[in-house]
């Protein structure tokens, strides 16, 4: 679910627009030579509302989420006009494919119904992903951003292995000095020794056997030990609030294999790809006019907003009629 709401998080591309004359009422904003009608505008409201998670969450406030719609509406056609501009396409399946990394195991029903308490859509979840994905293309189509071939995956796994290595970490408390000196020449002796000489000391500041775990996670009294530690190799200090001396127990570093962080390097590529294709994506949308109907705000910072002069409510439209904004 965190993968899939950071995508969702950076879906909507930033909108701009240039003050124009084109006024027909019938259209809700105007995206370069395309329109969103109002009835298509009142068509994926309704659409939207069918769902009865989407409709709660939008009880209450219902000009926001009109003018939500709208700007998705409208994102999705400027990423029409990007995808036209470099020649990249992505279809259904390409979307449900990423869906399912996305998703990485969980209920797709329970996510959706987040995503629907948030005012969320399942369309809407789906155009975000698009949008995404031909960010990443966009980006491979002009030689931008990270790779995802198996070649330049592994020259990145390569190039951050060192970085990747944790810790293999052992602590025993002991009673005293003398058995503190006892453990550390057994276990720089014999570093297979560990679990049988914990076992002679269990207790809460006592590990039963080495651990593996990132650097940042070695407890903050014994980082410095353990990072000028050798490897398999033992030392003693005592601890502030912990009575006796601890011996502490640092094995080889492990470094995860190319298949355990296969997915957190396709995952950086995959951003680093998104941020390159960003600004392509800004420069076709800022040769773009987008014009949006006052009667359901202005575009400010990115969204549109109410614009002060009244506002079109679609969910409460009689048949589907747009009522008129204060002062028409």
């Amino acid at each position: 679910m965190r993968r899939l709401t950071a995508s969702l998080a950076v879906g909507l591309v930033a909108l701009a627009g240039v003050a124009g004359c084109r006024s027909d009422p019938s259209v809700a904003a105007y995206v370069g030579d395309e329109q969103v009608t109002v009835d298509e505008l009142q068509t994926a409201v309704d659409t939207r509302l069918e769902d009865p998670a989407l409709a709660q969450a939008a009880t209450g406030r219902e000009d926001e989420f009109t003018r939500l719609v709208l700007t998705r509406l409208v994102t999705a056609e400027l990423y029409d006009r990007v995808a036209q501009r470099y020649g990249v396409t992505v279809d259904d399946a390409d979307v449900l494919a990423r869906l399912d990394e996305l998703l990485a195991g969980e209920d797709p029903e329970a996510v959706y119904a987040q995503a629907a308490a948030q005012g969320v859509a399942r369309a809407d979840v789906f155009e975000t992903v698009r949008q995404q994905l031909l960010r990443q293309r966009v980006a491979e189509s002009q030689g931008l951003g990270g790779g995802l071939s198996e070649e330049e995956l592994r020259a990145a796994y390569a190039e951050q292995a060192p970085s990747l290595a944790q810790v293999r970490l052992g602590y025993v408390n002991v009673p005293d000095q003398a058995a503190a000196d006892a453990a550390v020449a057994a276990l720089n002796a014999d570093p297979g020794a560990y679990p049988a000489i914990a076992a002679q000391y269990p207790g809460q500041t006592t590990l039963p056997e080495v651990s593996t775990r990132a650097a940042g996670d070695v407890p903050a009294p014994l980082a410095e030990v353990v990072g000028n530690a050798a490897p398999n190799s033992a030392t003693s200090l005592t601890v502030p609030d912990v009575p006796g001396v601890l011996v502490v127990f640092v094995g080889e570093p492990a470094v995860p294999t190319f298949e355990e962080v296969r997915p957190d390097l396709e995952e950086a590529a995959r951003a680093d790809a998104d941020t390159a294709a960003q600004q392509l994506v800004d420069d076709v949308r800022a040769g773009i006019d987008v014009t949006v109907n006052p009667r359901y705000g202005v575009l400010e910072d990115g969204a549109i907003v109410p614009s002060g002069d009244g506002v079109v409510d679609l969910l409460e439209a009689a048949g589907g009629t747009a009522p008129a904004a204060a002062g028409d």
